[in-house]
């Protein structure tokens, strides 16, 4: 019998906030799956924003190959898919919550379907019926929190549950809500999209099990990404000062490349970063966020997950409820990971530390992939199409991957299947754009047309407060990483087609 999978994700999450290795947070359900599967507590995205990491779940790519590099960027309708693989092999393929595969902005040449004005077009939206990156059905939305983006498939759902006045809880032009509002979301805890994402997600179980189909389906939760907003009682969940705040060192960034430091200026210049008219993530000063704000700050995104907890828990209820916990793959994971007072950043950027790169990733299948398991085997999101793939035995010899099959480390067979993990950062042409590699103890990253750096020891500054970069005695190993690197790049190439010929 072929195996179901349901890919659960969240949307920047730090790889430390799940309950059974963090006694400050509370995610019972989380924990459930910790204890019903295998966790991977070296697992990396492949780049640290939405859309290049979401499209390489899809493809099995790298941002730099499938061509989604950026946010503001789209995943080609060309580019082979993980969903179209399993739909081409008899499965249901099936998406509910956020997709960002496309730009909130469409062009002539790169149109998009979930830009302005589009994804507030309802009735569109209430008779779209076509494939979307080999999903036969979607039900989409792409606001966090109170975002104006709000629309598509959730603002639909809003209507039909009677939230007629749906537009009070987000903000203007779609909206009416105050923008000064912080912390304390005032919708419904029954509107909320955590409650679409697990109802709707529920319903299609039902379905597929009713009809007795086989299911590759991803639940794509929104939070706990910024900005801090939950409705009550999540957000005073936990009070900021009972939390352990992020270490942070005096004068880390003295080593580190230039645009660290200028994020703790007041008013830093970052103008020769910005090569063209878009802006740059994270280039911005945080000197503004006191001790105080961050504990806040920390406090909310605990509520947001251990809300969201709560949700995927009733999904893996009705797993249960239908007798399809034994037949399906369980992935739970995150696109990105999150910088909330780490090294006195905030949010995301081209920031390539542990807390941003490394994700939360467990993976239940009973019987068959060890329950209670941690693995500290490295895994990278670019994986996750061929392993699934594997495990349900499709073959789409479309598909060419730079992933790796992590199948036999998932089911216990072996230890490792790769030595080291590339991460890919870039917003500009040249300025912005920089790469990661990481093996098991040392992270190294370079810069486009730069001679500066970061050389990490992970083993003996886990927390990344000593760049070895410039340091003389570090030299020699510095070359050595460079050049794994390097042979990591060259591995990771892509051959679409193969040598038929001599000549």
């Amino acid at each position: 019998m072929k195996p179901n999978v349901l890919l659960i994700t969240t949307d920047q999450q730090h790889w430390n906030s799940i309950g059974a290795f963090n006694n400050e947070i509370e995610t019972p359900n989380l924990d459930r799956l910790v204890k019903e599967g295998t966790t991977f507590k070296r697992a990396y995205c492949p780049n640290p924003t939405c859309t290049p990491s979401r499209a390489s779940i899809l493809t099995g790519k790298y941002p730099s190959q499938h061509g989604a590099w950026s946010i503001g960027t789209k995943l080609s309708e060309e580019e082979p898919t993980l969903s179209q693989a399993f739909f081409d092999n008899g499965y249901k393929t099936a998406l509910v919550g956020k997709a960002h595969f496309q730009p909130l902005r469409s062009s002539e040449q790169y149109k998009s379907l979930e830009a302005y004005p589009l994804l507030h077009d309802l009735d569109y939206w209430r008779s779209f019926n076509q494939p979307f990156y080999g999903f036969d059905h979607v039900e989409l939305a792409r606001n966090h929190t109170n975002e104006a983006h709000v629309g598509q498939h959730y603002a639909i759902w809003l209507e039909e549950k009677g939230c007629e006045n749906w537009r009070d809880y987000f903000l203007a032009p779609t909206g009416k809500m105050n923008k000064d509002e912080k912390y304390k979301w005032k919708i419904p805890e029954k509107f909320h999209y955590n409650t679409w994402i697990s109802e709707r997600t529920n319903k299609l179980l039902e379905g597929y099990r009713k009809s007795e189909e086989n299911f590759f389906l991803w639940a794509s939760f929104f939070d706990p990404h910024p900005p801090y907003l939950v409705p009550e009682p999540w957000d005073e969940k936990y009070d900021p000062d009972e939390l352990t705040t992020p270490l942070r060192k005096e004068g880390e960034h003295a080593a580190n490349p230039p645009h660290f430091q200028l994020t703790q200026e007041e008013n830093p210049d970052f103008s020769s970063y910005k090569e063209t008219s878009f802006g740059n993530i994270g280039h911005h000063s945080y000197a503004a966020i006191d001790e105080r704000t961050m504990k806040k700050n920390m406090a909310v995104y605990y509520g947001m997950i251990s809300m969201l907890d709560k949700y995927v828990g009733k999904i893996l209820d009705k797993l249960d409820e239908l007798g399809l916990t034994d037949e399906t793959i369980v992935v739970f994971t995150t696109d990105h990971g999150h910088l909330f007072g780490q090294h006195g950043i905030h949010d995301k950027g081209g920031f390539h530390y542990e807390d941003l790169l490394k994700i939360p990733m467990i993976v239940r299948y009973p019987g068959l992939i060890p329950a209670g398991k941690e693995s500290h085997s490295l895994q990278s999101l670019v994986d996750l199409a061929p392993t699934l793939m594997r495990l349900a035995e499709i073959n789409a010899p479309e598909m060419k991957m730079a992933g790796v099959d992590q199948s036999n480390v998932w089911l216990g067979k072996q230890d490792t299947a790769r030595d080291h993990i590339l991460c890919e950062f870039r917003n500009q042409p040249t300025m912005v754009h920089q790469k990661t590699y990481v093996n098991k103890r040392y992270k190294l990253t370079v810069y486009y047309n730069q001679t500066y750096g970061e050389l990490f020891d992970l083993e003996k500054d886990p927390n990344e407060f000593n760049n070895l970069w410039d340091q003389a005695e570090y030299q020699k190993l510095k070359k050595t990483l460079l050049l794994q690197f390097l042979w990591g790049q060259l591995g990771s190439e892509i051959m679409p087609m193969p040598r038929i010929a001599e000549a």
